[in-house]
């Protein structure tokens, strides 16, 4: 699907299906815990494909790659730093091969994981430069649109999307961070609010802002919060409920019927694009995808 299309949906409806959790279902399909989900980019593309068809047969619109740490900083903890740009490549031939043109293709950058200074060790600049090389190489790669997610340090966040404003002009970045309920409402972790992150976000050039990978109960009155700060469209991707550990394992409860009894309240916040974050699965994205009235 082209760019235009994208935007122009995105700004007058109806609401966008994305997809659901990677990790979820690479995990089950026997990626090592705690090795990087971006090897199988390189070593088993075909996991990735499989993955993408089931999201798009159950009705998403927006498919994800597999490059959540595709930055040098994660990728680098594994060995794999000089391999960024053949991940990404790799990352979205393998989502096209399974939607071709019938879903647009969403490049992920997630955060480095390491703290910017002052507070942290991370030079600002050297993030920038590692979002822009990512941003880059999904957009020659043949990604439609940048998604930064998951952030919850505002400065990265605004260096993540101005990077990726640079170093792929062409495409529309979403920017989403992750928020928790307090009593004194919604934060990060690392203190910002929905409204704070609205201002700066679409002052650093987002097309579209938003939550996710927090508890699916909270995302309506972020997005209520986002509304009321900025005049983007709003995306939220929930989280399957909150995890529990069974065996070693995190498990997210939340049943397809339960998040999808959320659509009405999203959407009536004025939510534009809806999704799923960690432990949801094709099945969350297709009882979304009936919640939202879409017809084969």
């Amino acid at each position: 699907m082209s760019v235009e299309p994208f935007l122009e949906r995105l700004q007058r409806g109806p609401a966008i299906l994305g997809d659901g959790a990677w990790g979820t279902m690479l995990f089950a399909r026997g990626l090592p815990t705690g090795d990087a989900p971006e090897r199988v980019c390189l070593e088993r593309p075909e996991l990735l494909t499989e993955i993408a068809a089931l999201y798009l047969e159950a009705g998403a619109e927006v498919v994800t790659t597999n490059t959540f740490g595709a930055n040098p900083e994660r990728l680098g903890l594994h060995g794999l730093g000089p391999d960024l740009e053949e991940i990404c490549r790799a990352a979205v031939s393998a989502v096209r091969r399974a939607v071709g043109e019938r879903a647009w293709i969403s490049g992920s950058i997630g955060p480095t994981g390491v703290l910017l200074s002052p507070l942290g060790s991370l030079d600002p600049s050297v993030a920038r430069a590692g979002f822009a090389r990512q941003a880059a190489a999904l957009a020659a790669a043949g990604a439609d649109l940048l998604c930064v997610e998951t952030m919850t340090d505002l400065a990265e966040a605004e260096l993540a999307v101005r990077a990726a404003r640079e170093a792929a002009p062409a495409l529309p970045v979403v920017a989403t961070m992750s928020f928790e309920a307090t009593r004194r409402g919604f934060f990060t972790v690392m203190g910002v609010t929905p409204a704070k992150a609205a201002a700066r976000l679409e002052a650093a050039g987002a097309s579209a802002v938003g939550a996710n990978c927090g508890d699916g109960d909270t995302m309506a009155g972020i997005a209520r919060e986002f509304r009321a700060h900025c005049a983007l469209p709003i995306a939220v991707r929930p989280n399957a409920g909150l995890p529990t550990i069974a065996s070693g394992a995190l498990v997210y409860p939340e049943t397809p019927e339960a998040m999808a009894a959320r659509v009405p309240g999203l959407l009536e916040a004025g939510v534009a694009l809806v999704g799923g974050c960690c432990g949801t699965t094709p099945e969350h994205v297709r009882a979304l995808w009936e919640a939202l009235g879409r017809k084969v």
